[in-house]
């Protein structure tokens, strides 16, 4: 039985490889790729051979080699198909890894630039003053002393890694939980104004690091214990520490 041969007109063709018409048209007329027949009316065909060049030109084309050149490789005598495939295959994996090179390169001064509009200690503490800078830097170390050093790691490189902007939006979200949460003192802790708010405090924490309930309520416990704490909460309202941490844990005890 005799095999059939499958053809593709020029339409076809350019689809299957995803070129335009024209350039087969023009590959024709330099006579890098000629059809293999033409029908009565003129109609460009296209057998395996011709799919098998052309792939040729395009990883030629691909590798920047002009038209010329690719002719004159092509039209060789002792141009080898096979040869010439495993040659492709040598450079395009130089290619990659040179693009591989080249994107580790990208990334690693992305980073850099990344880093470079990181937080300074100048904005970290922009628009306090002395004191509460001193209070800040003293939480810190407080901090570092009760709590894991990997979330202290954690919530330092959170902190630092954001812009300026990102930081005063923060700042000042954390100021506007503390003064409602001083308007709502004299409310049940429990109540559930009070509890929307403290929601909120548990949820603005994940700007830092991201608390357990455990480690929420050992937080409203330092809130009370921590002199630093309790002089920052209660120069709001007084008392303020002990209600934060009543709330804390209501808030905590529904969950758990």
């Amino acid at each position: 039985m005799k095999t059939q041969v499958k053809e593709y007109t020029v339409k076809g063709l350019a689809r299957l490889a995803g070129i335009t018409v024209r350039t087969l048209q023009y590959y024709d007329a330099i006579g890098l790729l000629k059809p293999s027949r033409r029908t009565g009316s003129g109609y460009r065909i296209y057998r395996d051979r011709d799919l098998l060049i052309l792939q040729q030109i395009m990883f030629y084309r691909e590798l920047e080699l002009p038209l010329d050149k690719i002719k004159s490789v092509l039209g060789s005598r002792d141009f080898d198909l096979i040869v010439g495939l495993a040659g492709h295959r040598r450079m395009l994996l130089e290619k990659k890894r040179r693009i591989g090179r080249l994107i580790g390169t990208i990334e690693k001064t992305i980073k850099n630039l990344e880093q470079k509009t990181m937080l300074k200690d100048e904005e970290l503490y922009a628009g306090f003053s002395e004191k509460e800078v001193r209070q800040l830097k003293e939480y810190e170390k407080e901090a570092a002393r009760m709590y894991d050093p990997d979330i202290v790691a954690q919530s330092q490189k959170r902190v630092r890694s954001m812009t300026g902007e990102k930081w005063r939006s923060v700042r000042a979200e954390g100021e506007k939980i503390t003064r409602q949460l001083a308007s709502l003192i004299d409310k049940d802790p429990a109540s559930p104004e009070v509890q929307e708010v403290i929601a909120r405090h548990y949820k603005h924490l994940g700007n830092f690091y991201t608390p357990t309930l455990g480690m929420y309520r050992g937080l409203g416990e330092m809130y009370v214990s921590d002199s630093c704490f309790r002089a920052h909460y209660d120069r709001y309202a007084k008392n303020l520490a002990d209600f934060v941490r009543k709330a804390i844990n209501a808030f905590c005890a529904k969950d758990e």
